[in-house]
């Protein structure tokens, strides 16, 4: 939404899947333990994580940090909702409302 368009712009999910991985890496067992093992996973070409800034240079360091909790590619390690809204990149929103 800081972008006002999509973050990752795939017209399939290999394309979405290779855009994801460009920015963060493509996955791999240290990672993601047992993605190798997850049904349909195929070898993909090997990128290194970029910096988020770079695909949201506008957002500030409280959002890049919550992004990268979110964009986590290991549901185990990745930022739950309730966490989220208790991140301090959400402290100047009047939270009485939620």
């Amino acid at each position: 939404m800081v972008r006002r368009q999509a973050l990752f712009p795939g017209d399939s999910e290999l394309q979405q899947l290779l855009h994801i991985f460009r920015l963060l890496g493509t996955p791999n067992e240290e990672k993601w333990p047992g993605v190798c093992a997850l049904r349909d996973w195929h070898d993909y070409p090997q990128w290194k994580p970029q910096h988020l800034s770079r695909a949201v240079p506008t957002l500030e360091p409280e959002g890049l940090d919550l992004l990268a909790k979110m964009l986590q590619f290991d549901p185990a390690n990745r930022i739950s909702a309730k966490a989220a809204m208790d991140h301090p990149y959400f402290d100047s929103l009047d939270k009485s409302q939620f």
